[in-house]
């Protein structure tokens, strides 16, 4: 299979299946001289980890990262440094069920990519999804821990956080909005009043063995201005291209997104002022900390939209392998909202984009 890499001179390979023996990543072109160890990385991963509360797949994986490579340290180092070569990333799969998938070998899950993976390649592994699984995204979590290192080592304190801020037809109050709230709900919710609300909202999604979609926020703060290109290498194209490339996301905005084409031009315009410390200080961040394509100094804000989980209990009209009609109702340990995992993944693929652009930026202009 084709197009498991992205990234340019930050560039990450993923691999593995949702029911094989394991999953992982190289990450390539990260600078050398960075401390990582893999407890560096497996926090991030435990924000993604499924099993944590029963409104998310009940699959027990501990998602315990193993770095296979670009590393090294011996008696005369402090600590444990990348040496600048390919960083190999290891997740081994444990908890497996592929019988919970025999019912549904030749056949079809509507809304999910089973009919469009067997179109393209004629041969598809239906246990969990196999590569269509979101269970590849941790690697890209794992790969997004090795991105925050190196953003981390050229600008300092850099934060990059996601929120979930709506779940199905549930919004939040962005009034209440709390990133302390975030960390303490099991949606990863800024408004803590609206998650008490969810938990009512979404085990009566659960228990009618349905599922809902939401949406995320990621946040970038500390990023300078001047990373990103103004035509090809766009930034907020490029991280469009990333959120996009989540399993189940179907939009992207970035900013304002597409509330700004009922703006005016001067409801729009992020206004500017001299700051007292000698830099720009803008009034307001419509364009989300992106102006042509290249970073402001601002916040980078993106959102994007996840589909409703397409496993779900309901029966569902659908086709097999040789055509014939059928009904499809899929068993086995399903995200109800699939969108509440996926808020560290946003997070990694925001921090894998930024890393890419800062490193094109230090290699073009110094």
């Amino acid at each position: 299979m084709s197009h498991n890499t992205f990234g340019h001179l930050f560039r990450v390979t993923t691999f593995g299946e949702s029911h094989g023996p394991a999953i992982g990543c190289v990450v390539d072109g990260c600078p050398p001289g960075i401390e990582l160890t893999e407890a560096d990385i497996q926090p991030w991963l435990d924000k993604r980890r499924p099993g944590q509360s029963k409104f998310v797949t009940q699959r027990q994986e501990a998602d315990a990262v193993k770095i296979l490579s670009g590393v090294f340290q011996d008696e005369r180092m402090a600590a444990q440094l990348t040496t600048g070569t390919p960083i190999g990333l290891l997740i081994e799969n444990t908890d497996q069920r592929s019988k919970d998938y025999g019912d549904i070998r030749d056949k079809f899950r509507p809304g999910h990519a089973d009919y469009t993976y067997d179109a393209k390649y004629g041969v598809r592994d239906y246990r969990g999804g196999g590569r269509q699984s979101a269970r590849e995204t941790a690697t890209r979590v794992a790969a997004g821990a090795i991105a925050r290192k190196v953003l981390e080592k050229l600008y300092g304190k850099v934060t990059i956080r996601g929120a979930l801020v709506q779940m199905g037809t549930q919004k939040i109050v962005r009034a209440n909005w709390s990133w302390d709230a975030v960390n303490a709900n099991p949606f990863f919710c800024p408004d803590a009043k609206a998650a008490v609300e969810w938990e009512t909202y979404l085990e009566g999604i659960r228990k009618n063995g349905s599922s809902v979609g939401a949406i995320i926020e990621v946040v970038a703060e500390g990023i300078p201005a001047g990373l990103g290109a103004p035509v090809y290498a766009k930034m907020d194209n490029e991280l469009a291209s990333a959120l996009m490339s989540i399993n189940a996301v179907k939009g992207v905005e970035i900013g304002d997104g597409f509330a700004t084409a009922a703006m005016t031009g001067e409801e729009n315009a992020d206004e500017m002022r001299m700051g007292a410390d000698g830099k720009p200080e803008f009034l307001a961040n419509h364009a989300g900390g992106i102006l042509g394509g290249i970073s402001t100094g601002q916040p980078i804000v993106a959102r994007f939209a996840v589909k409703p989980t397409s496993s779900i209990l309901s029966p569902r009209k659908t086709i097999d392998r040789a055509g014939a009609e059928a009904d499809i109702i899929t068993k086995g340990r399903h995200d109800p909202c699939v969108g509440i995992r996926a808020v560290p993944v946003g997070e990694a693929m925001m921090a894998c984009v930024l890393a890419d652009q800062a490193l094109r930026h230090r290699g073009q202009v110094g």
